[in-house]
C-alpha cells in the first residue's frame, strides 16, 4: 500500500475505521473483527481508528487486543470528548483539561498501549475555550502518551486557533460523494495549515456500497435507522445517486464502494480515508480501491453524479448536528 502523512505523521493510504465493530452497525463479532483487523495489517493498513466512546469504552478493549504483540505495525488513533450515559441516547460533550487526562489515561489501560500515535478531540466543547483543551492534550504530548493531536467535527476558526496553541495533525471529518461540506474552505484551512484530513463514513455510512437497498436491510439495533438521509422519500430520493455511481463503477469494472473510495482518495494526497467494516471481503474490497485510477472525465462525471448538496437529508438527526463544524 502506498503511504500519505498526516502532517508528519506517515500512515498507509487507506486506514480502517474499528467503531462498527462495538456498535451502532448491528451485532459485531469479536472474534471476525480481530481477524479483520489482522488481515488489514497484513494489506498495509497501519492507521487504525477507534474512540473511547465506541461501546463504550469495549472498542478500545478489542483493537487493544487485537494488536497485541503487532504494536510496532500500527498507527494507534483514539478519541476523547464524548461521554456516555446510561442510555444510548443519552451523551455530553467534555473538553475540561483535567477530563482529557483522565480520559488518556483511561484509553492507554484499555488499549494495554504506553501512548497513543493520534489522539482525537472528538467533539468540540464549547463551554471549554479550545486553547484549554488543547493545551491539556500538548500537555499529554510533553509526558509522552501521546505522538500527535488531531480534532475531529472542528469548524474552521476553532481548528485555527487550536493549531496556534500545538501542530494539529489531522483533522477528521466526514467526507464522500454525498457529504462534500469540507470542501466550502475546510479542506483548503487544513492545507494551508499543514494539517493532514481524515474522511470518516467515506462510503456514506456503506450506502455508496449499493449493498442497502431496502430500509428493511439495516438491522432493528442499527443507528442508521435514526439517521435522516436513510429515512422516507429521502432513502429513495438517495438510491437514485447509488445507482448512478453503480453504472459508472460498472464501466470502470469496480465496486462502487472502490469507486466512493478512490474518489476521496483522488482530492488530494493529505486524505487517509477510514472506512469501517467488520468482514474480511469488504476489508480487501476497499483496500483494492487504492488501485484505481479515476481520469479526469471520471471525476468530472462524479462531479455531475454528486455535486454538493447532492444527498436528500441531514447527516444526523438536528440534535446531533449541532455538535459539528464548529
Amino acid at each position: 500500500m502506498k503511504h500519505r502523512t498526516l502532517g508528519t505523521l506517515e500512515v498507509g493510504a487507506i486506514g480502517l475505521g474499528c467503531m462498527g465493530m462495538s456498535e451502532f452497525y448491528g451485532k459485531g463479532d469479536d472474534t471476525e473483527s480481530t481477524s479483520v483487523i489482522h488481515r488489514a495489517l497484513e494489506l498495509g493498513v497501519t492507521l487504525l481508528d477507534t474512540s473511547d466512546m465506541y461501546g463504550p469504552h469495549t472498542n478500545e478493549v478489542l483493537v487493544g487486543k487485537a494488536i497485541k504483540g503487532k504494536r510496532d505495525q500500527v498507527v494507534l488513533a483514539t478519541k476523547f470528548g464524548i461521554g456516555r450515559g446510561e442510555r444510548p441516547q443519552d451523551r455530553f460533550i467534555n473538553g475540561k483539561p483535567e477530563y482529557v487526562k483522565a480520559c488518556c489515561d483511561a484509553s492507554l489501560q484499555r488499549l494495554g498501549v504506553d501512548h497513543i500515535d493520534l489522539y482525537y478531540q472528538h467533539r468540540v466543547d464549547p463551554s471549554t475555550p479550545i486553547e484549554d483543551t488543547i493545551g491539556a492534550m500538548a500537555d499529554l504530548v510533553k509526558a509522552g502518551k501521546v505522538r500527535h493531536l488531531g480534532m475531529s467535527e472542528a469548524g474552521i476558526e476553532t481548528l485555527r486557533r487550536a493549531n496556534k496553541v500545538h501542530q494539529i495533525s489531522a483533522l477528521q471529518t466526514e467526507y464522500s460523494l454525498w457529504t462534500r461540506d469540507p470542501e466550502d474552505g475546510l479542506i483548503a484551512a487544513c492545507r494551508e495549515l499543514k494539517i493532514g484530513f481524515v474522511p470518516y463514513s467515506p462510503l456514506g455510512r456503506g450506502f455508496l456500497t449499493g449493498q442497502i437497498k431496502t430500509f428493511e436491510d439495516l438491522a432493528a439495533d442499527d443507528y442508521r435507522r435514526h439517521s435522516p438521509r436513510f429515512q422516507g422519500d429521502n432513502f429513495t430520493k438517495n438510491l437514485t445517486l447509488v445507482e448512478r455511481v453503480t453504472s459508472l463503477a460498472k464501466q470502470k469494472n469496480c465496486t462502487p464502494g472502490q469507486l466512493a473510495l478512490a474518489w476521496v482518495l483522488a482530492q488530494g494526497e493529505d486524505m487517509v480515508p477510514i472506512p469501517g467494516t467488520k468482514k474480511i471481503a469488504y476489508l480487501e474490497e476497499n483496500i483494492g480501491a487504492g488501485a484505481i485510477t479515476l481520469s479526469a472525465q471520471d471525476l468530472a462525471t462524479l462531479d455531475e453524479i454528486a455535486p454538493k448538496g447532492v444527498a436528500a437529508g441531514t447527516r444526523y438527526p438536528e440534535a446531533m448536528m449541532a455538535s459539528v463544524d464548529r
